[in-house]
């Protein structure tokens, strides 16, 4: 068995990779392409190796000594997928800034697979990163909160920072920083403009208990109904991921379910409300002279749709977390957490409601 050198502890030798092999009962060839993403190994084999990484906390004793003289040279983005315009979106503000600060910008995926995302985290850290900055949609439960801790005590102890860009702040206790945009406000904005042209039964496609970008987004819409004295009928909201697919699939089944019960829609983003509006053609129902419907991100398809959405600062993102993680402590007026605004792009999705009932 391998004992982890306590804290102070300098007397004992740095956790190597061969200790981690022998912790997890597997060569060392296997932690190697487990770490480096090359294994396709069963997940029991990667659950272990990745426990046996934990526990002895095999990078920053690997590498935490070698970092004191160590000039950092690398700032590193790690998202779910590079394909997804939002994170490319991010990754191209993380990328200019990074440029124009003389680093060299490493991008790692997860797939959303938390384990994959530790070992990228893993990875950043042997590569001396001056910053991990971590995008995306989360499910902010206890266990995220004590994984993201971990990270950033770990990267502050190999003299890095952790980022969160998109994701909802830790705690004063936790050393990570803080970049992310106002999703609820955004979403008020947005339904208020559906409710100001007389729009009351809006339905809302992309509810995702749990996670924290669906859920930010529906706290906006539920307030402005509730500032509007709408009633809030939850059967108008409809459950679904953030894809162009599941939006043609929940307006589809929707409308196979009934008569339409609704006069707009609040699609959760952009690539949601280009599957919708193809299920509404599909009907003969056309957008915006038989349903309004509003998105969120302003991403490049939403011009090509002529869709009203919500524009999100997504390069700006990308550079704000750059700039705020290589603000030296001397920076005294730079804040560790930053809220970036939101505002409706007004085209043309959107029309009054005539000659019915509100």
């Amino acid at each position: 068995m391998v004992r982890r050198a306590a804290s102070g502890d300098e007397g004992r030798r740095p956790t190597t990779i061969r200790d981690v092999a022998a912790h997890a009962g597997v060569s060392v060839a296997t932690v190697s392409r487990i770490l480096s993403g090359t294994y396709p190994s069963a997940p029991a084999t990667r659950s272990k190796v990745m426990r046996a990484v934990r526990e002895l906390d095999y990078v920053a004793n690997a590498n935490a000594r070698g970092l004191a003289g160590a000039s950092s040279r690398s700032v590193a983005i790690i998202v779910n997928s590079v394909v997804s315009p939002h994170y490319a979106h991010v990754a191209q503000g993380v990328q200019a800034q990074a440029a124009l600060e003389g680093k060299l910008c490493i991008v790692g995926t997860t797939g959303g697979d938390p384990e994959r995302e530790l070992a990228t985290v893993q990875l950043m850290r042997q590569e001396h990163a001056e910053c991990v900055i971590l995008v995306g949609n989360v499910v902010n439960d206890e266990a995220y909160r004590e994984r993201m801790g971990e990270y950033a005590r770990a990267l502050a102890l190999a003299g890095s920072r952790l980022v969160l860009c998109g994701r909802p702040a830790l705690g004063p206790d936790v050393p990570a920083l803080v970049v992310e945009y106002d999703n609820t406000g955004g979403a008020y904005s947005i339904t208020s403009h559906l409710l100001s042209a007389g729009h009351r039964r809006i339905l809302f496609l992309g509810r995702r208990d749990g996670y924290t970008t669906p859920d930010s987004r529906i706290s906006g819409y539920r307030k402005a109904l509730a500032d509007h004295r709408v009633p809030h009928d939850p059967g108008l909201e409809v459950e679904g991921t953030m894809e162009r697919r599941e939006g043609y699939r929940m307006v589809r089944e929707r409308l196979a379910s009934g008569p339409r019960d609704f006069t707009a829609i609040f699609a959760g983003n952009d690539l949601i409300a280009a599957g919708a509006r193809q299920a509404l053609r599909e009907e003969g129902l056309r957008v915006p002279d038989d349903v309004s419907m509003v998105g969120f991100d302003d991403l490049p398809p939403a011009a090509d749709i002529d869709l009203t959405t919500v524009h999100v600062p997504h390069e700006e993102l990308g550079r704000t977390a750059v700039r705020l993680a290589l603000a030296r402590e001397q920076d005294a007026g730079m804040a560790e957490h930053v809220l970036l605004g939101t505002h409706i792009i007004v085209r043309d999705s959107v029309r009054p409601l005539r000659n019915q009932a509100r």
